[in-house]
């Protein structure tokens, strides 16, 4: 099973760059997509809905053009869950969940804190309130893939100037302990990893891999590698050794995020 997770920074905007077009050759089964950046009914149409899928949307209602999750999937879920029960995160559109079977695939959005102290304070609100759930899915005994852009580093191979951005979001070591102290896969963190939690896919694929998802628009950020890994498939331990590969598709440039993939043995 194919699961890809990629933040659009504007769906319409990738796609037309060609993203439906390359994404269509890579025999993907469930697509996760976040910042659609779109009100559902501006992404209906063949331009947007390869042949062979069927998509579902959670738009944010709070701004339009903002925010906004996406899940493609060839097979038909089972149900499809479009809240978590707090309305200020839900509905700025952050989360979509596709059960199949016992089998959960979730696109996640978490808010970047990189605007200023407003938003931050926000990102650390939902990171409080969002742990217990995460939790429960943890002990539930189902089988999740959490897609999605979760805006902070693990450790420093997941960003190139690891040193200057220490006090900057979505690398502030209060951010890195939460997402770390749910991990399983030790990642070099001062932040020692639970003896049960979340997988985290390309590490359980690449332990010691240094590649990146996200660059900065500013600059020549790309162009110089100076990027950061923000996008995950957090996975349920149960999953770990049915992780066969993955990949980071920093080209063709559709987003300043780069689509990840993962193939499960599924």
């Amino acid at each position: 099973m194919r699961i890809m997770s990629f933040n659009a920074n504007g769906l319409r905007s990738a796609a037309s760059k060609g993203f439906f077009d390359w994404f269509a050759q890579h025999k993907t089964d469930v697509l996760c997509v976040q910042e659609t950046k779109a009100q559902e009914h501006q992404l209906a149409g063949p331009a947007f809905l390869p042949k062979g899928y069927k998509a579902w949307f959670k738009d944010a209602i709070t701004k339009k053009g903002y925010s906004g999750v996406a899940i493609y999937s060839k097979r038909e879920p089972d149900e499809v869950r479009t809240a978590l029960g707090w309305a200020p995160f839900d509905d700025e559109g952050r989360y979509l969940e596709a059960r199949f079977g016992n089998l959960s695939v979730v696109s996640f959005y978490i808010p970047s804190g990189s605007s200023g102290e407003l938003r931050q304070g926000f990102k650390y609100e939902v990171m409080e309130w969002l742990k217990p759930v995460l939790d429960e899915w943890l002990a539930s005994g189902r089988d999740y893939v959490l897609c999605g852009d979760w805006n902070i580093v693990r450790a420093r191979n997941d960003i190139k100037n690891w040193a200057s951005n220490q006090k900057n979001s979505g690398c502030l070591p209060v951010e890195r302990a939460w997402l770390n102290g749910m991990i399983a896969d030790a990642c070099g963190d001062d932040t020692p990893p639970p003896k049960t939690g979340w997988r985290d896919s390309f590490r359980v694929a690449k332990p010691d891999a240094v590649e990146y998802t996200w660059w900065s628009q500013r600059g020549a950020a790309r162009a110089n590698n100076v990027g950061w890994r923000i996008d995950y498939q957090l996975i349920t331990p149960s999953l770990a050794k049915k992780v066969k590969s993955c990949a980071i598709h920093a080209e063709p440039r559709f987003s300043d995020h780069a689509p990840y993939v993962v193939d499960y043995a599924l």
